[in-house]
Parts: structure tokens; C-alpha cells; sequence
């Protein structure tokens, strides 16, 4: 996937938030404040203060003059992939954002799929990659984050962002059903299973052997629809019965530590409990942290952090019912990705034993060197684009 871009970069960490109600009431507060309050309740940075203009976010209709004199109506949030396994909310309005990397927003839709790389942590046993039908902003809880790639180079799925000849020399070798041209979303499964995290950036081996190819892509596609959570046409992630957690005590207004209790194999939220969740799940880690105890400490920083100020301490007075089936929707989610660990374990194994095409027959098949144009966003514009101060963007 030689197209990459880096991760989205906020400058400021308000903008960001997991109940929707929140931002609105930030972005109310700094509109109405004046001067030097609302320069601090902006966090300038070198790329954004509040007399920035800005270009529209593609696909978004947002004020592109000056914050502080024009701000315009408040731009609905936008659902987004906030980290490994976290969906959260954002303000899509680029005067807010320091980068918000309009070449993604171009090619975000229905279509599209967001492939993104956890930085490497030496000793970490978590997934190597991450896909996404939101938009990813990259954020890495270890903080190191890698880059985002997605499927496709257009929207409407046309044009896939893989090395130019990479499909059809993949169905030459064996690997594709009589010979044809391996599909695009075939080879985002055969990474997904087969990804190997390094200094350098993730790994993905190409086998030679066709039934090692199935058995990845058919592991591949598994750890898809889990991750995808009923998007794009899916099933949402279910545990069998029985397995399927359940809140036996309610979650307190304000819960200020969450726990896990190993003997009966319970999540405590304070006195709030839910059960069962298996220990895999609570140690579920990605860059060495644990995602159910960084995905409670985001949400329990509205009242417990109380050094947070400025925007960034305003949040709901209490726990929303929806963070509640988020919850046991993310511990089922990662159940079921620790519940193929095996299988990835053993695909890794023969993987280890086989023969892999190597760069002399990637380059005999004209796969390698990948063009220059392969590693650039393709020309995008399928509406007029707003620019700074009103004017129209020319790409």
C-alpha cells in the first residue's frame, strides 16, 4: 500500500471528545468568549489560532474566514477512529486542526477502508495493523504512531492503493483462483492476518503457496469483520452465548477507577459491574497498554482529572448510557481478536517455514521499483473545494 499519510494532528486535544454533547458546549464557550479568553481557551499553536483561516474540509460545510470574527455555525461532529479500538468524536473544522490532512477526507466514503500501523514496542504482542471504516486520526496510546493508509486511491473503491501489477502477479503465482488477479481486499485481509510489526515498519511476507494464502485471507477476513464492527454491510461482533458480557450492577453517575477482578472474571466500574469479561480482554494491550483501561481513563477524565482546564474540562455531568453498550461492545471485540491469537500464532508458523516471493521476482514481475506516482494521493476533486477566507481551492 505504497500511498501513506501521516496520522491527523489536532494541536489541541478539545476538538476531540467521546460524547458529542461535550463539543458543542466547547465550541459554544470559546464563540462566545472574546479577546484574550478565547486566544486562551484556543491553544494556539504555530499552525492554528483563532484569526487562522482555513480551507473547508472536503466533503464539510464549515466557516473558512477568521475564527474570531466569523465563526460561523457549529459543524456536527464526525464520528472518528481515535486510537486502536476507540471511536470518538470530532469537530470537523479546520481552523481548529493543525493537520487535518484533507487528502484522506477526499477519499473517505461508503467505500473506503483506513489501514493504520501501531508504532513498534519492542516485546509487544499486540496486532501489528488496525483497519477502520471511519476516518483514523492516528493517535497512539504509547505515543508512537505510524501512518494511515487507505484502501482505495478515489472514492467509490476505484482505483486500489496497492503497488501497481502486485494483484496480477499474485494471481500468477498461484495464489488467485485460476490463475486471476488477486482482489484488493484479499491482499488488506492477507496483511491484516500475516502483518508482523519492526523498527522499520510492519512486514508483510507474500507466500508462494496458495493453500497458506487461503487459510491467511480466510484468517484476514475474520479479523475484519470483527474489527469493522458491522460496517460496510456486516455483522456486528457477537460472543456466543453464555460468553456474552452483561452490566450485573449499574455503572455509578461518576465512576473514578475501573478494575478487573480475575476470580469471577468481572470488570468493576467502582460498584458498577460487568460479567463475565475474560482476562484476555482485560489484558488486551496495544503499544503495552492495556485498551479497556485507556478507553475508561479518556471517558473518566471529565470528572476524575482535575487538572484538566480550559475546554478541555468541560465533558457530561455524568456517564452516558450509550458509553455503556460501547463498552460491551469493545470487550466483545476484543474477546473475539484474542480468540484467533492462536491461529494467527500458527499462521505466523508456517509462514516462518515457506517460501515467500522475495524482490527479484517482485522485480522480473515488474511489481518493483513501485513509480513515484504510486506514493503520491491521486488527483482528487469531485466538488468545488472552499479555501481560505471564501476563496475556491485550485489542486
Amino acid at each position: 500500500m505504497p500511498w501513506s499519510v501521516q496520522p491527523l494532528r489536532t494541536g489541541r486535544s478539545w476538538v476531540v471528545g467521546p460524547d458529542p454533547a461535550s463539543l458543542k458546549a466547547r465550541w459554544e464557550r470559546l464563540v462566545r468568549a472574546g479577546g484574550e479568553e478565547q486566544e486562551r481557551l484556543f491553544r494556539p499553536t504555530r499552525s492554528r489560532t483563532p484569526r487562522t483561516p482555513a480551507a473547508a474540509l472536503p466533503g464539510r460545510t464549515a466557516s473558512t474566514g477568521r475564527l474570531a470574527r466569523e465563526p460561523g455555525t457549529y459543524p456536527e461532529p464526525v464520528r472518528v477512529q481515535h486510537g486502536p479500538f476507540d471511536e470518538q468524536w470530532l469537530i470537523p473544522d479546520h481552523r481548529l486542526i493543525d493537520a487535518a490532512r484533507p487528502e484522506l477526507w477526499r477519499v473517505a466514503d461508503t467505500h473506503q477502508l483506513f489501514v493504520f500501523e501501531h508504532g513498534f514496542l519492542p516485546g509487544d504482542s499486540g496486532p501489528a495493523l488496525s483497519v477502520t471504516a471511519l476516518l483514523p486520526d492516528g493517535y497512539a496510546p504509547a505515543g508512537r504512531p505510524g501512518r494511515v493508509r487507505p484502501l482505495y486511491r478515489r472514492p467509490g473503491g476505484v482505483e486500489p492503493n496497492l503497488t501497481p501489477g502486485l494483484c496480477a502477479a499474485l494471481g500468477a503465482a498461484g495464489l488467485g483462483a485460476a490463475g486471476e488477479p488477486v482482489s484488493p481486499e484479499a491482499v488488506l485481509a492477507w496483511a491484516v492476518a500475516a502483518a508482523s510489526p519492526s523498527p522499520g515498519g510492519c512486514l508483510v511476507p507474500l507466500p508462494c503457496d496458495g493453500a497458506l494464502w487461503s487459510a491467511g485471507v480466510e484468517l484476514g477476513r475474520e479479523l475484519l469483520r470483527i474489527q469493522l464492527r458491522g460496517a460496510r454491510g456486516g455483522e456486528r461482533p457477537r460472543l456466543p452465548g453464555g460468553q456474552r458480557p452483561y452490566v450485573r450492577s449499574a455503572v455509578p453517575p461518576r465512576p473514578r477507577s475501573v478494575a478487573y477482578d480475575a476470580g469471577s472474571g468481572t470488570l468493576l466500574l467502582d460498584e458498577g459491574r460487568i460479567a463475565p469479561v475474560p482476562a484476555e480482554a482485560w489484558e488486551f494491550r496495544v503499544g503495552g497498554v492495556r485498551m479497556l483501561e485507556v478507553w475508561f481513563a479518556r471517558r473518566a477524565a471529565s470528572w476524575a482529572d482535575t487538572e484538566r482546564d480550559g475546554l478541555d474540562a468541560i465533558g457530561p455531568a455524568g456517564w452516558p448510557r450509550e458509553w455503556t453498550s460501547e463498552l460491551l461492545e469493545l470487550i466483545t471485540v476484543l474477546a473475539l481478536l484474542d480468540g484467533v491469537r492462536d491461529r494467527r500464532r500458527k499462521l505466523a508458523e508456517r509462514i516462518g517455514a515457506a517460501r515467500t516471493l522475495g524482490r527479484d521476482e517482485l522485480r522480473a514481475a515488474g511489481v518493483l521499483p513501485v513509480p513515484a506516482a504510486a506514493r503520491r494521493p491521486a488527483s482528487v476533486l469531485g466538488r468545488r473545494e472552499e479555501g481560505p477566507e471564501g476563496q475556491f481551492a485550485l489542486l
